[in-house]
């Protein structure tokens, strides 16, 4: 396909049919990325509309934007298959990837970070350069504040099955409530929205506890109001914590209790980490981690037996 005048035009001809039988493209910028870049990151998000988003994509621009570079911003709506395509589309034209929040498989991250620059964000895939926020500390310490408010037992509202942040976070629970001896269940999956938060909630009064951990703040959000309406009141017969402390969390009455992470750092850290790992490919893989705090607000209170 590079060089079609090293063999005969019948034999050119045949493979120009069959590539485009195959869908097979020759990607000539692929060579021109090898020689000079394109000063071009590509950074992918599960959810565009998803504010925990705002804050790395703001620090990871930022910092790209400094460095020289621009950032591409791809969405995948949560869809692996949606976040493969866009790697395949443009691996071969940028300097290197971001994968926010994949969900894509840690074998499969592994593999592509043989043939692309890549860091992953929001996650630790072993072996591959990752930023992520202490999660379980963050966890632990809202199980702990729980603890001494009196609270023995609490509901995790879970987010996607497929991601890693969600499941690090459900550990955390379980090994603070074993430490402490509290009684923890896992509802869902749910969407990690408002209206995932909200169907939890329904879930969630066919058997209160005291208490509840979202795994993030949309679904900690959407509880909150569908507990309200259900005769519940917050934070009287039931304590809520988020997780990511977006801006929205401060909006709603009262102002929601949750585990904030520095995400502008985050993003930050993203790009200085892939850049790094740019320059020097055959470096050791390692991870950053971030550190997690619990931000209290007016969600969470005393124990008081459910009704």
């Amino acid at each position: 396909m590079s060089k079609p005048d090293r063999v005969s035009f019948r034999t050119a001809e045949h493979v120009r049919k069959v590539a485009e039988h195959l869908g097979y493209r020759a990607e000539a910028t692929g060579r021109i990325i090898a020689d000079s870049g394109t000063r071009m990151l590509a950074m992918v998000v599960a959810d565009i509309t998803n504010p925990v988003f705002y804050g790395m994509i703001r620090g990871a621009e930022r910092t790209a934007a400094h460095a020289g570079y621009t950032l591409l911003l791809l969405e995948t709506q949560e869809s692996q298959r949606a976040e493969r395509i866009h790697l395949e589309r443009v691996r071969t034209t940028v300097d290197g990837l971001i994968l926010t929040s994949s969900r894509m498989s840690d074998s499969s991250i592994r593999a592509l970070a043989k043939t692309s620059p890549l860091v992953v964000l929001n996650r630790i895939v072993a072996q591959v350069p990752s930023v992520a926020g202490d999660n379980v500390r963050g966890v632990k310490r809202a199980v702990e504040h729980l603890a001494e408010r009196g609270h023995a037992t609490l509901c995790y509202l879970s987010g996607p099955e497929a991601s890693w942040a969600d499941a690090v976070r459900w550990r955390g629970v379980l090994e603070a409530c074993h430490e402490l001896g509290i009684k923890a269940r896992r509802l869902g999956p749910f969407p990690p929205t408002i209206s995932g938060g909200a169907a939890a909630g329904e879930v969630w009064t066919a058997a209160p506890t005291t208490a509840v951990i979202a795994y993030n703040d949309l679904l900690a959000i959407g509880f909150v109001r569908a507990a309200t309406a259900s005769g519940h009141a917050v934070p009287r017969d039931v304590s809520v914590i988020g997780f990511d402390n977006i801006r929205d969390g401060q909006l709603i009455q009262p102002a929601l209790t949750t585990i904030s992470v520095p995400l502008a750092s985050l993003g930050s850290a993203a790009v200085n980490h892939l850049l790094k790992t740019r320059a020097l490919p055959a470096a050791p893989t390692s991870s950053v981690v971030l550190p997690a705090r619990l931000v209290l607000r007016g969600t969470t209170g005393s124990a008081r037996s459910p009704h």
